[in-house]
This record gives C-alpha cells, structure tokens and sequence, in this order.
C-alpha cells in the first residue's frame, strides 16, 4: 500500500534525508511512503504559479495513496501545521486511512496556554479563555478536537510520544503509526 507521508518536514533543510528515513520504516513494514517532494504521479500545468504546483501535486500524491500519516507536531504554535491538518482531511474525506502522530507529548489545552502566557485566564466556570474571551479547547486530546476525531472516526491512531532530542527527526511515534496501519491491511 502507498502512504502519504504528511508534514512539516518538508520546511527541513534536510528533508529527503527526513524523507528517506521514513521510506526506510515503511519498507520494513511492507508499505511504500510517499513524500510530499517525491514527483507527482501527473504533472501540474505549466502556466499555473508555482504554490499551485506545489499544491496539485500533493494532492495528485493524496489521491494516488490508499493511506496517510501525518506529523502532527505542533508547527509554530500550539497546534499541528495546517496543510498538513488539510492533507489528513483530505484523505478522511476520500474514505481512506488516516493515522497521525506528534512528538510533544502534552495536551492541547496545556500547549495553548503555555503559547497564550498571560493571554490565558481562568473563567469562572472552571474553563480557560483568551485576550478576546474565546474559550480554550479541554477535551484532554492531543489537538483541536477535529483532528482528533477525524483520525479516530477513520479507525486509525494519533500516536503522542515526548522527543527528548530534535522532534523533526524522532521517529518514534511515526513507526508505532506504520506498525499499526501495516497490522490493518
């Protein structure tokens, strides 16, 4: 089965180093990672500009894979990388596996409100807002609630693990992702 191997890592200096990694995991594991700045399976028009390309051909990438993984590593900020969040989607959307995973640990809530410092306030009914009064997400998760709930619905995991050293290159939590959608084919 082809995976999308979705990410940030893509903003990597040594992204097909990345790249090469997690091909090497999936082959181990009888499956064949795709990775964003692989060739498409077609080629965007030429006189489209070049984010457009970029953006066809992850998505030529998407629909030619019958599954996903997504580094859902918060991305500068508290949250996951948000093309990466619209790849998953994309694929939940055409029915197909999704699986996610972050190597920081921590809850969304506690990661928001370390991001917010001071902007984050306690309510009176026990709940935390902003500088704006906009409620923060408590549900316990590891993200916003429908990224959670998009992996879970499909059948699949979001794996959380604490990288101790550089979480662009831990792959930890991802192979625990390929062992698992490996065991569902």
């Amino acid at each position: 089965m082809r995976v999308y191997l979705a990410g940030p890592e893509v903003f990597l200096p040594d992204a097909l180093e990345v790249a090469a990694a997690k091909k090497r995991i999936c082959a181990a594991h009888g499956l064949e990672g795709v990775f964003p700045l692989d060739p498409p399976p077609q080629a965007a028009p030429a006189h489209h500009p070049y984010w457009l390309r970029i953006y066809l051909a992850n998505e030529a990438h998407i629909r030619s894979c019958g599954a996903l993984i997504a580094n859902l590593t918060p991305f500068r900020g508290p949250s996951a990388d948000a093309g990466t969040v619209f790849e998953l989607g994309l694929m939940r959307g055409l029915g197909r596996p999704v699986m996610g995973y972050s190597n920081a640990a921590a809850e969304f809530l506690l990661r928001t409100r370390a991001f917010l410092g001071t902007a984050a306030r306690p309510r009176a009914d026990g709940g935390w807002e902003d500088a704006e009064a906009m409620g923060l997400e408590d549900f316990g998760l590891a993200d916003n609630l429908m990224i959670d709930g998009g992996i879970e619905a499909a059948g699949g995991t979001f794996e959380r693990h604490e990288a101790k050293a550089d979480r662009w290159r831990d792959l930890t939590a991802f192979e625990r992702c390929v062992r698992r959608l490996a065991a569902m084919r």
